[in-house]
């Protein structure tokens, strides 16, 4: 009888023990547990050398003290298509888990609406921010014979660009097909870098889809040098530097073009975009989101752009999400005309 009592008394220390095991909680990993001693890759749909690549690394070399944890970030480029391989890479491929993201051509988020080879919704990207707005310029070496918006519209032209929905193809497409430009687009180059230097040798007479930014910070001295003509600039509003350059939206006065228009030019607002991949954990999410606005007024980071010429002016991720719901909204006949003006 002591025997079976002393049993029942072992097993019901055996139970109420595993019972307060199981209610203990959790200890749930945080997110500056899951980042210490990884490596966040942050993926650049261009070339080395050119604007989108400057602003990534110079991001790369301050962002990682700001995400918990204190990661490396590790710049890497992913060329092909415009950046639209390193789009479709971060969309759908790239780790969930915010050990990853990247920038692409801002014009990209809207590729899905307008046909294309793009694999991904552009509202369902995590958004982090952009760096900056911009205008976007068309662009000709010295000696080249189209030296103004006139000429383009009025003598035979080869335009560099660099792939289906990268900046230089849309743009030099869209003043084709809007306004009627007499250019041949040549397409295939693995970012702008490449297609300013075939410009300089004179392989190609102009370019499409260059940033003002990037023109300022990588390129200073084709402005001192008088090394350029500025043909044309694409935003919303012209910029303060450039009140000479013609700005596309002013220069028809068609409602279904100017439609067309401001659709494709909303994407100047959000120039130098970063995004991880969709569904990453929200608290990682919410940690990436900060530490790119931290970093968008840390001292040292801004010290380094200053000396870089670069602009920074934080666009948010909340901006650019309300932005992309807004254009996804755009009804399908407006859409289908757009489509139709950047078409080859």
């Amino acid at each position: 009888m002591r025997y079976r009592a002393f049993n029942r008394t072992i097993a019901g220390a055996i139970a109420l023990g595993l019972a307060c095991a199981f209610a203990l909680p959790v200890h749930a990993e945080s997110v500056a547990d899951f980042y210490k001693g990884k490596n966040v890759n942050l993926l650049i749909g261009y070339s080395a050398g050119g604007g989108y690549d400057l602003y990534a690394r110079v991001l790369a070399r301050h962002i990682g003290k700001h995400i918990p944890g204190k990661p490396s970030v590790v710049p890497q480029n992913m060329t092909g298509a415009g950046s639209l391989r390193a789009a479709n890479y971060i969309y759908s491929v790239a780790p969930k888990d915010g050990t990853a993201f990247g920038t692409f051509a801002r014009t990209l988020p809207m590729a899905p609406l307008l046909g294309g080879a793009a694999q991904f919704d552009g509202t369902k990207f995590t958004w982090l921010g952009s760096m900056t707005s911009d205008v976007t310029l068309c662009l000709s070496w010295s000696n080249s014979p189209i030296k103004s918006w006139d000429d383009m519209l009025t003598k035979p032209s080869t335009f560099g660009g660099e792939g289906p929905g990268s900046d230089p193809d849309l743009f030099a497409l869209l003043y084709k097909n809007v306004f009627g430009a007499k250019l041949r687009l040549v397409t295939g180059y693995p970012g702008t870098n490449e297609i300013t230097l075939a410009m300089e040798r004179g392989e190609v007479d102009a370019l499409c889809g260059i940033s003002w930014s990037t023109v300022k910070a990588r390129h200073a001295q084709w402005i001192k040098e008088k090394k350029i003509h500025i043909l044309v600039q694409a935003a919303l509003a012209k910029d303060p530097d450039l009140p000479d350059v013609p700005l596309a939206l002013d220069l028809t006065s068609d409602p279904e073009k100017l439609q067309i228009l401001k659709l494709i030019l909303a994407s100047q607002v959000m120039a130098r975009p970063f995004a991880a991949p969709p569904g990453i954990p929200e608290e990682r999410k919410v940690a990436l989101i900060k530490a790119f606005e931290d970093t968008l007024k840390d001292r040292e980071f801004l010290a380094e752009a200053a000396k870089l010429n670069l602009d920074v002016k934080l666009v948010t991720a909340k901006f650019i999400d309300n932005l992309l719901a807004e254009l996804y909204r755009t009804p399908k006949d407006v859409l289908a005309k757009a489509a139709q003006a950047i078409a080859k």
